[in-house]
């Protein structure tokens, strides 16, 4: 695996996969839609699929490259989640992450039991690096999918929603992302697939394990003071879902909006 792509892969997750919305049992199998752009141009599609039983939940998430970057590039994309729903959350049992192009597969399979993961099952295997920061046991505890980690649950739409910390293990790489409350405010574009109150947070990203010491990429994560996310209500599920995920980039604004929800 080239040397960038770790860090990569924590922030393909977080941007292009790790956004998805539990229901209420009425909102069984519903799908949520969302475009990725970059400097305003239309880069992926994302769907997402949600599956509920009693208190077990799974996640399924399906993207293709869109727009004018199939000039360039073609590829998909599918994450799977599966787990446990709790007062707080959605809590990972296991995690699976695949991405095709023309000529390369790569695929990622972790599981998890009670916040600790195993070591990630990866295809094609990961080469020795001494540059790559070593992942130890411990952190591995305490830690939830990058998936799951997303999904918010809270008695209100307000500022205690920003006021944690995602712990997050991929399966090769160990994260943080701290979460602050900004702002509350209102989503009104009518290109959106909702318009109401939404809560906008603060995002960092910290990386602890499993990255490069070199990579470029993670030094400019790492350094980001620009990745916000506004929540939403997902109708009255006690569930809140990311609206909007924005980044700024060298490229542009990386941005992922919701643009349909049924």
């Amino acid at each position: 695996m080239k040397r960038l792509s770790l860090s990569s892969l924590a922030l393909g997750t977080l941007l292009a996969f790790g956004l998805a919305a539990p229901a209420t049992a009425q909102q069984q199998g519903s799908i949520a839609s969302y475009v990725v752009s970059i400097g305003g141009i239309n880069v992926s599609n994302i769907d997402i699929r949600l599956g509920l039983e009693g208190s077990d939940y799974q996640l399924d998430v399906v993207a293709d490259v869109a727009g004018l970057a199939q000039v360039v590039a073609q590829g998909s994309g599918a994450v799977n989640s599966g787990g446990a729903i709790t007062a707080t959350g959605l809590q990972s049992n296991r995690f699976f992450l695949e991405t095709r192009t023309a000529n390369e597969r790569f695929a990622l399979q972790t599981a998890y039991s009670g916040g600790n993961a195993s070591v990630g099952d990866v295809t094609p295997p990961l080469s020795d690096n001494p540059d790559r920061v070593p992942v130890d046991a411990s952190h591995r505890s305490g830690v939830n999918d990058p998936l799951a980690a997303f999904i918010l649950r809270g008695e209100a739409l307000d500022g205690t929603l920003c006021n944690r910390t995602l712990r997050i293990y991929t399966g090769i790489e160990r994260f943080d992302m701290p979460l602050n409350f900004v702002e509350t405010t209102t989503a009104t574009s009518t290109r959106t697939a909702y318009q109401g109150p939404v809560v906008l947070c603060a995002m960092r990203y910290v990386p602890i394990s499993g990255h490069f010491e070199t990579s470029e990429i993670t030094a400019y994560l790492r350094d980001s003071k620009r990745m916000l996310v506004w929540y939403m209500p997902l109708r009255d599920s006690g569930f809140f879902i990311p609206y909007r995920v924005l980044m700024g980039s060298s490229f542009g604004d990386i941005s992922m909006v919701l643009v349909g929800l049924n």
